[in-house]
C-alpha cells in the first residue's frame, strides 16, 4: 500500500513538473527564436532554420582572426591601413578545368535606412583586392555528383593612409554549376541564384559578425546635427526617465500610502475611495486634458520660469507621472500588515510620524519597496503612449520606445527587418536583467503587500 501511494504521489509530481515545462517552453520558445531571428542576416527566411552562419563555433573564430588582422579589434573589426587579410574558399566543379572566380569589393553604401544618409568612405576606394589564387585542386563527391575541390586564397591589403573603415564587403561570382562548399567564414548570403557568394564584412570581428544588426543599430542610428548614436541616446534617455520615476514613486507613494494607513484626518476615506476610482480610468480618456496641460505650461506657471510650454521637455513628462494611484495602494495595503506595536514604541520615544516612517517603517518595507521599484522600472521603460504624446522633436529626447517606432519607416520600407527586431529585443534586456536580480523582492512584496493582518 505504502509502495502504491508513493508511486501516486511521483507520478503526480511529475505531471506537475512537466507541465511546468510545457508552459515554459511554450512561453520561452517565442522568445528564443526571436532572439535567434534578430541575429540572422535574414530573419525572414523560411523555412525556419536553427543552424545558421552565425551560432557557428568555426565562424566565430573566424570572425575573430579577421577583425584581428584588419583592426587589430577581434570584437568590432574593420580595416585599417597597413592591414592586410587573406580568405579561403573551396568550390565544388565538375569540370576539370578550375571555375573562373570573379572577385570584387563593390562600392556598397555601409550602412541602410537612418545611416544611408551619412557620407562614409567605401571600402573599394582603399582597399587592393588579390587573387582570386588557385591553391589546390582535388578529386572529390558532392551528393550523387563526382568533381574536383577547387580552393583559393584570396587576400585583402589597405595600403597607404587612409580612414579606418568600419566593413569590407566582398563579392565572389562562380560560374553556373560551381558550388560554394567551405570558406574561412562563412559568407553572409547568395545572390542571383547561388552564383555570388556575398559578405557584408569580410573584416566582422566577433561582434560584428554574430551581433551584426545589434552593431548597426548602435552605429547607423546617428544624429544629423551631432553624429551621437540616437539609440545610444534613446537607451540613456529611457534609463533616465525610468530611474526619476521610480525616485518620485517611491519617495511620494510611501508617504501617501503611509499617511492613508496610519494617519487619521477628515475626509481620509472619501481621498482613498477617489484614488480608487481613478485607478479604473484609462489614460486614453484624460491624454488630451493632460496634454493641453502641459501645452499651456500648466496653466501658465511655467512662464513664470521663462518657459512656454512643457511639451517636448522631461520636466513636463516627469512632472505629469510622479506617482501613480496603483503605487500609492500597493504601500498603503503594506503598511497596514505591519503592527502597530511597532510604530507605537517609536512614538513613546518621542519620535514623529516622519521619523517613524523613514527610520522604523520603511527599513521594514524592503520587499514592498523591491517589487514597487521592479513594477515602477517596467512600466517607465516600456512606456510608450504619453512619451509619444508629449516627445515630437527633436529626434534626440525620444525614449527608446518611441526611438524604436523610427525604425519601422525608416528601415521597414527596405525590408530590413533585422535590425527593427535587434533593437526591439535589446529593450527587453534590461527588464529581464531587473527581473532575475531582483526576483526575490518581487515575490516577497507581492505576497506580504497583498495579506492585510
Amino acid at each position: 500500500m505504502g509502495k502504491e501511494a508513493a508511486r501516486r504521489r511521483w507520478a503526480r509530481v511529475a505531471w506537475a513538473y512537466g507541465l511546468l515545462l510545457a508552459f515554459g517552453v511554450f512561453f520561452v520558445g517565442p522568445f528564443l527564436m526571436g532572439f535567434l531571428a534578430s541575429l540572422k542576416a535574414n530573419p525572414l527566411e523560411w523555412p525556419f532554420t536553427l543552424g545558421f552562419a552565425q551560432v557557428s563555433p568555426k565562424n566565430w573564430a573566424a570572425a575573430w582572426r579577421l577583425g584581428r588582422e584588419g583592426a587589430g579589434d577581434p570584437w568590432l573589426g574593420g580595416m585599417r591601413p597597413g592591414r592586410r587579410v587573406a580568405l579561403e574558399v573551396a568550390y565544388f566543379f565538375p569540370g576539370e578545368e578550375a571555375p573562373s572566380l570573379l572577385a570584387q569589393i563593390p562600392r556598397r553604401k555601409p550602412g541602410a535606412g537612418m545611416g544611408a544618409v551619412f557620407e562614409a568612405p567605401y571600402a573599394a576606394d582603399f582597399v587592393r583586392l588579390g587573387g582570386p589564387k588557385l591553391l589546390e585542386r582535388r578529386p572529390f563527391r558532392l551528393g550523387e555528383a563526382e568533381g574536383f575541390l577547387y580552393r583559393y586564397r584570396l587576400e585583402l591589403a589597405y595600403e597607404g593612409a587612409g580612414p579606418y573603415l568600419e566593413r569590407v564587403p566582398l563579392d565572389l561570382e562562380a560560374p553556373r554549376g560551381a558550388v560554394l562548399v567551405a570558406a574561412t567564414l562563412d559568407p553572409t548570403r547568395f545572390e542571383r541564384r547561388g552564383r555570388v557568394a556575398s559578405w557584408d564584412n569580410a573584416v566582422p570581428g566577433l561582434l560584428g559578425y554574430v551581433f551584426h544588426n545589434y552593431v548597426r543599430a548602435f552605429r547607423e542610428t546617428r544624429s544629423l546635427e551631432t553624429g551621437e548614436s540616437l539609440f545610444l541616446r534613446w537607451t540613456f534617455n529611457s534609463f533616465l526617465l525610468a530611474l526619476l520615476k521610480i525616485a518620485t514613486t517611491l519617495v511620494f507613494a510611501s508617504m501617501a500610502g503611509y499617511a492613508l494607513a496610519r494617519l487619521r484626518f477628515p475626509g481620509r476615506q472619501a481621498l482613498f475611495l477617489f484614488m480608487l476610482f481613478s485607478m479604473m480610468v484609462p489614460g486614453q480618456v484624460t491624454f488630451i486634458s493632460n496634454y493641453l496641460v502641459l501645452r499651456d505650461g500648466i496653466f501658465g506657471l511655467s512662464r513664470l520660469f521663462g518657459a512656454e510650454t512643457l511639451l517636448n521637455t522631461y520636466t513636463g513628462l516627469i512632472l505629469s507621472g510622479l506617482v501613480g494611484a496603483g503605487a500609492v495602494f500597493i504601500m498603503k495595503q503594506f503598511f497596514e500588515s505591519i503592527p502597530k506595536e511597532v510604530e507605537e514604541a517609536a512614538l513613546i520615544d518621542g519620535a514623529t510620524p516622519v521619523q517613524t516612517l523613514f527610520r522604523i517603517v520603511l527599513p521594514m518595507s524592503t520587499p514592498a519597496l523591491g517589487a514597487l521599484a521592479i513594477l515602477t522600472f517596467q512600466g517607465a521603460w516600456n512606456d510608450f503612449f504619453w512619451p509619444f504624446v508629449v516627445l515630437t522633436s527633436p529626434r534626440e529626447i525620444y525614449t527608446l520606445p518611441v526611438g524604436l517606432l523610427s525604425f519601422r519607416s525608416a528601415y521597414g520600407q527596405v525590408g530590413d527587418w533585422g535590425l527593427i527586431l535587434a533593437g526591439g529585443f535589446f529593450s527587453m534586456i534590461p527588464v529581464l536583467i531587473l527581473f532575475a536580480v531582483f526576483q526575490r523582492y518581487f515575490v516577497e512584496g507581492v505576497s506580504v503587500g497583498a495579506v492585510k493582518e
